[in-house]
Order: structure tokens, then sequence, then C-alpha cells
């Protein structure tokens, strides 16, 4: 990247501080679109210091059942790509500083088609992409067009990516990288701090960028004990379970639905504010 985006500067003026970041995850148009603009507006002042976007997809194969259950919501809500980054475009008129990241999988974006998605997603405010089944070896399918126009693509390793496929995820990589700390799918266990603070330290042998640890984290003391290795925490799993746990018996948004999410994001975040 020849230019610093607002990852960059986010994760920069978070290390000057000497904290983490918080990284929270939504999927766009849960459990409707009306509802997860409520939320997506109100996760800064909440505590979220960069935010990943879930572009909904029928088939999540690296999520839990959790993610899935917020991905088929908001398709049945009528989310679409479209949508999702009209939320993104209404937001940025908004807030201009927090980072956006969609993240998802490749096959909305192949038939928007990839290059006017690209276009269409640095038109809303777009910082980041996780695209999650794109591997290195397909950098000229996405990975590439993306830094070109600006975007940050950024990688996941995991506790299987060892010394030898590292470099091979890290070229191309910017923003950030992804650590998935346990081996599977999100939310379907707790990682073991110890031995994710050992990777991460291994990881940043190899590469300056900053390193953020998602997967299976539920609560501020997980999010505290990791951020001590870590320079960024993702919560997703137990942010959508929020939604889900807020409904009506028909799967409708209630008055508990924006709160309950906020509030966790608080509680989430208290232990980086206090670092």
């Amino acid at each position: 990247m020849t230019h610093s985006t607002r990852i960059d500067k986010t994760f920069a003026s978070l290390k000057a501080k000497g904290r983490s970041a918080l990284v929270t995850f939504i999927t766009a148009g849960d459990p409707d679109l009306e509802t997860s603009k409520k939320i997506l507006d109100g996760l800064p002042a909440a505590g979220a210091d960069v935010i990943e976007l879930g572009m909904p997809f029928s088939d999540p194969m690296a999520d839990g059942p959790a993610i899935q259950a917020s991905s088929l919501r908001a398709l049945n809500a009528g989310q679409c790509m479209k949508k999702t980054l009209a939320m993104v475009a209404e937001f940025r008129k908004r807030n201009p500083d927090t980072p956006i990241v969609l993240m998802g999988y490749y096959n909305p974006i192949y038939v928007y088609p990839a290059g006017k998605f690209l276009d269409d997603a640095v038109k809303a405010g777009v910082d980041g992409l996780i695209v999650v089944d794109v591997p290195p070896e397909a950098d000229d399918e996405l990975c590439l067009p993306a830094r070109d126009r600006g975007l940050n693509f950024i990688r996941l390793a995991t506790p299987t990516t060892d010394d030898k496929r590292l470099p091979a995820v890290l070229t191309n990589t910017s923003g950030f990288l992804y650590y998935v700390s346990i081996t599977g799918i999100t939310g379907a266990a707790a990682p073991e701090v110890n031995s994710v603070h050992s990777q991460i330290a291994r990881i940043k042998k190899a590469t300056k960028l900053p390193v953020a640890v998602g997967f299976g984290v539920k609560t501020p003391e997980q999010v505290g004990a990791l951020a001590k290795g870590a320079d960024g925490v993702v919560v997703g799993s137990a942010l959508v379970t929020a939604i889900k746990e807020s409904l009506d018996a028909d799967g409708r948004a209630t008055g508990k639905t924006v709160p309950a999410v906020l509030d966790l994001v608080k509680c989430l975040s208290a232990p980086l504010r206090t670092v």
C-alpha cells in the first residue's frame, strides 16, 4: 500500500496510546436492515475501534452456528450486497474515522461481479476486505485488484499456519493479520491464552503488521488477557448471539436488541480502556 489507510491510522494511534483494538463483528442486515443500521451506528461509541461487517452468504463454511444463523436471518430479511454497501455509505456520512472491513466469502463478490464490487466498496467508504476462501495463490483474482484501489486485504493465519506457509499468507496482506485462535469454526471453543501469545510472538518475527486475534472470544476477561499479546481482539459470535437472544418468538427485533449488543460491546471494551 502506498498510502496510510483508516485501518493503519487506527492501529498506529492505539499503539501510541499503549492499548489494543477491539474489533467487533456483526452481520449486515441481521436481524433486519434498520436494526442492523442502528447497531452499526452505535458500535464506535460503545467501544469498537474497528468494525467487521459480515456479507451474508448462504454457505458460510468457516462460521459456527451463531454466525451461520445471523447470515440466514439477514438473507431472509432481504439483505443483499447492494444494501450492505449502502449501509457502509450511510455510516460513513456520520462517521468518517472508524474503519470498516467487509468479511465473508467470494461467491457474493464474484457474482456482483468482482471489479464492480471493489469500485462500489471504495465509493461506499469500505477500508478493507477479509475473504476467507480466496487463498494467496489466487491473489490476482481479488487481493491485488483490491490493493490497487487502496483497500486493505486482510488474511487469516491459524494454529496450523507453520513457518513454511506463513510467508505466503503475509505476502500482499495489509492492514492487519487476523490470527484464528482455535482450530475450527467461529465460536466453537475458547482460546488458550498462553498458546495464542506464543503463536503471535512467532508471527510478529515475520511481519510488522498488527496482529488481531479472534474466534471463540466471549468475555471481557478473555479480551483483557488476549490483548496483552495482541494488537487487537476480535469478537463476533458473542455479539450475534446477543442479537438472537433479544428477538421475539417470531424472530423479530425488540426494544432490547440494539442495547443488548451495544451494552455487551461496552463490557468487552472495558479491559482495553484501563490498560
